[in-house]
């Protein structure tokens, strides 16, 4: 309690909230729910390295948002039983931020850099000698005293972690021995991922209302965390604590979640394509304007998900309202009136 003395009230919300939600991840591999693939093929590599007593290869995690990228990242560090040391692509602003990464890390340790395509050229350049030969040059001085100096560094992993493994360069991704495509999470997967985040939140709830956060949640662990956040408020305030299928639809209906797990925004996005542009092929920029939101949102959190459901389609000429958005949004075609 001293510790935290001298902390503003809403600074304590926010360590309370950033403390619960370490406590929501898991820390091994056999705690880790989902990704069953990767998780096969890391348990191998990671028991390959320590033999060997050598670090392990690089990793590159890519997908969508809120699919466990960082805890995936902690969990291998954890199972290398090594120090793990976390930063992101736009936070390394210039090589000598690197540096000092690569230099603060023990031999076999690991230095996970989030949104990794948001770093900036020159220092992408810097990690090639670093992953590959684990040494960096660098430039020491200015004007006729520069000059370079060979860095050797202590061997080490980088995992990579992005939304978009397409727009990093050949040759860095080239460097990464592990390539892993997390994926979204089917239905029963995130139904034990509620039930294990309730036990842990203490909360009381029945494996029906947690089926029903369940199928809301885009497929996404964040998401399903999130919403049982708040369906638990709701169980509180409204019911009795317990949090079953009445309680679960009720407090989801109030955060305008559908039954397919459709938001406020995704109903605006179709709702823009269908009535204002007969369905489309639309632009990514007309719908940016048209819904408030910033393309890059719509790309990395909204798209991928209706594109997944079959609520979208992507085309040359621009993004096309399936007849499965008409259905869900109780709308006709302009042709069928």
């Amino acid at each position: 309690m001293e510790d935290n003395q001298h902390l503003t009230s809403e600074e304590l919300i926010d360590t309370t909230e950033h403390s619960l939600e370490h406590t929501l991840r898991p820390q091994k591999l056999e705690h880790y729910l989902g990704q069953e693939k990767i998780k096969q093929e890391l348990d191998i590599y990671i028991q390959a390295a320590k033999n060997r007593e050598e670090a392990l290869d690089h990793v590159l995690l890519y997908g969508p948002p809120g699919l466990g990228k960082t805890t995936m990242a902690m969990v291998i560090a954890n199972e290398m039983d090594t120090d793990i040391r976390t930063t992101s692509g736009p936070a390394i602003e210039k090589p000598g931020d690197l540096v000092a990464l690569l230099n603060d890390l023990e031999p076999g340790g690991i230095l996970f850099i989030d949104e990794i395509h948001r770093m900036p050229r020159i220092a992408e350049e810097m990690l090639y000698s670093a992953m590959e030969d684990f040494f960096v040059d660098i430039i020491i001085g200015q004007g006729d005293t520069a000059h370079p100096v060979h860095f050797p560094l202590p061997p080490f992993t980088l995992i990579g972690a992005t939304t978009r493994a397409g727009t990093l360069s050949a040759p860095l991704r080239d460097r990464f021995g592990i390539l892993a495509h997390m994926e979204y999470y089917k239905k029963e997967e995130l139904e034990r991922i509620v039930l294990r985040s309730a036990s842990v939140l203490q909360t009381q709830i029945k494996q029906e209302g947690a089926y029903e956060i369940a199928k809301r949640s885009r497929g996404t662990p964040r998401i399903a965390n999130r919403l049982l956040k708040r369906v638990r408020d709701y169980a509180e305030v409204k019911g009795e604590g317990l949090v079953d299928q009445t309680i679960a639809s009720l407090a989801l209906d109030l955060l305008r979640v559908d039954h397919e797990g459709l938001d406020s925004v995704d109903h605006k996005l179709l709702n823009t394509m269908i009535l204002m542009y007969n369905g489309g092929p639309v632009g990514l920029n007309t719908l940016s304007a048209n819904i408030g939101e910033e393309m890059e949102t719509i790309e990395d959190m909204v798209e991928p998900f209706l594109l997944k459901e079959g609520f979208i389609q992507r085309t040359s000429r621009g993004r096309i309202a399936t007849p499965k958005a008409y259905e869900h949004l109780k709308l006709t075609h302009l042709t069928d009136r």
